[in-house]
């Protein structure tokens, strides 16, 4: 009897203790965060005396990401005694490290020098999974064609880098995925007029 009081008090007491902790994507920091990654790269940051407040929603509270938090469901488990704790609203995106700044540095040298010039003649374009490529080799100057294509690689590469690297500084390397997807988008969204960019099929469209 005491035996079996023992084994219902500890179930009871680890029932009571545990907490399942559901970290959500924060889909719209991350849009933000891409958002200023990407218009440093290409040269349109837009200075802080010059950017526009967010809007306020009905409720006071500015910004976008209190608009995109999905709902809770109901949590039966708290029933009994097991509780859930969510971290939608700690959750944050930082591209403010020297890893991930020294790959922008590096893109955004490379795009003034070489890159923009082939998106500008059309020779290349932005692919729908955040990477660049040589859609017309000859839109380019024959003396320009391969050193232009090693500056596609040596920026596919740092691509693929900091897409690795934002999740992983941001504790949730298995968020790559989601933030590789943001930043395609960003990429075309903040294309130039004229530049080249696959829609979701995969077909070439110029903007």
């Amino acid at each position: 009897m005491k035996r079996w009081l023992g084994t219902s008090l500890a179930a009871s007491l680890l029932l009571t203790a545990c907490v399942t902790i559901n970290v959500y994507f924060p889909a719209a920091e991350a849009k933000e965060a891409a958002k200023e990654f990407v218009d440093k790269v290409i040269g349109d940051s837009v200075p802080a005396t010059d950017a526009q407040p967010r809007p306020q929603t009905p409720g006071g509270q500015g910004g976008s990401a209190s608009l995109h938090r999905p709902q809770r469901p109901f949590n039966w488990l708290a029933l009994v005694g097991i509780g859930t704790a969510y971290a939608q609203e700690s959750a944050d995106i930082s591209i403010k490290t020297p890893a991930i700044q020294a790959i922008q540095g590096r893109m955004a040298t490379r795009f003034s020098a070489q890159l923009r010039a082939g998106f500008d003649a059309g020779a290349l374009g932005l692919t729908r999974d955040g990477m660049v490529e040589v859609r017309d080799a000859s839109r380019l100057a024959l003396k320009d064609r391969v050193a232009m294509t090693q500056a596609v690689a040596d920026d596919n590469r740092d691509r693929k880098a900091v897409y690795r690297e934002v999740a992983v500084a941001n504790g949730h390397p298995e968020w790559e995925g989601q933030i590789r997807g943001i930043f395609a988008q960003q990429w075309i969204a903040s294309a130039h007029g004229g530049w080249w960019y696959q829609d979701s099929a995969g077909s070439w469209k110029q903007k």
